[in-house]
């Protein structure tokens, strides 16, 4: 079963607008959903897409299936499926599966098809800003119901090709290569997410590495921008991100799970890194 959580199809009138919009032209939206699956769903599509479709998977996982390939898709994983292909999802086990999709098309929609098809992964790291992507559908979504004066439209074209950025060019990063390319890295961000629930302070993350407090900050800071502890600060903020999308849980018990003595702090905390409150990033569809 198909269920879709949100779902908008731009009118053919404004996709035909925006193809002679000097602003729009180039790269637009056609369509926009969030689809949950239950476990074992197919979804295919038998048609050639008259458009690109964005697939991106933020819960559970399934099988894509192109032609006579298939391959995995799981949370955090995307692909965009090039148009006039036609492609088939078998989903597994787990349920349920969500996924956020959009078509879109335009004419340097056709430059960046050398990046389509294949299934990345999105680290849930800072710099990929994993939180702020899932907002930018949310602004996305509520935009969209606002109805399609040149103001709107053009707002959520610039919108949409902030979005559509994150995805393409995830793994083209420089930080996030750095980050990737060094075992060191990867063991501090590894162990940094173990102890997101916890306290951590410099000197426990150098003796479980086994380098230098000195050395260690310098090499961090150097490779991904953020000194150790402020990295770990951004993981535990990016981790209340989905307890505040995903469960029900108070925001002091969400303070409280992820090592915040002082609820207050941790609200302030979140604001300076994400711009809003978490009572306002919980409630900013209905706002």
């Amino acid at each position: 079963m198909i269920i879709k959580k949100r779902f908008v199809k731009l009118p053919q009138a404004i996709i035909s607008a925006q193809q002679t919009d000097p602003l729009t032209k180039d790269l637009y939206l056609c369509e926009l959903s969030e689809l949950l699956f239950s476990k074992q769903s197919i979804w295919e599509h038998q048609k050639p897409l008259e458009n690109h479709l964005l697939l991106y998977c933020t819960k559970g996982d399934c099988m894509l299936k192109l032609g006579k390939d298939g391959v995995h898709i799981k949370q955090e994983q995307f692909c965009i499926i090039p148009q006039s292909f036609i492609f088939k999802l078998v989903i597994g086990n787990m349920e349920p599966t969500i996924f956020m999709t959009c078509q879109f098309n335009g004419s340097k929609s056709k430059i960046l098809e050398k990046e389509f098809t294949v299934v990345r992964d999105l680290v849930p790291s800072i710099n990929n800003r994993v939180a702020n992507r899932k907002m930018l559908f949310d602004e996305i979504f509520n935009n969209l119901s606002r109805g399609y004066s040149n103001f709107n439209t053009h707002y959520i074209h610039f919108t949409f090709s902030h979005l559509l950025a994150t995805f393409v060019f995830a793994s083209k990063n420089s930080e996030d290569i750095q980050v990737e390319e060094n075992p060191l890295i990867q063991q501090i961000i590894r162990f940094m997410e173990q102890k997101v629930g916890e306290k951590l302070s410099l000197k426990e993350i150098s003796e479980e590495v086994g380098y230098s407090e000195t050395y260690l900050s310098t090499m961090f800071k150097e490779k991904t921008n953020y000194s150790p502890l402020s990295y770990f600060s951004h993981l535990k903020i990016t981790k209340a991100c989905e307890y505040l999308d995903q469960t029900k849980l108070k925001i002091k018990q969400i303070a409280f799970i992820l090592g915040y003595s002082d609820p207050y702090y941790f609200s302030k905390d979140f604001q300076k890194k994400m711009g809003i409150s978490p009572k306002f990033y919980r409630t900013r569809l209905k706002n």
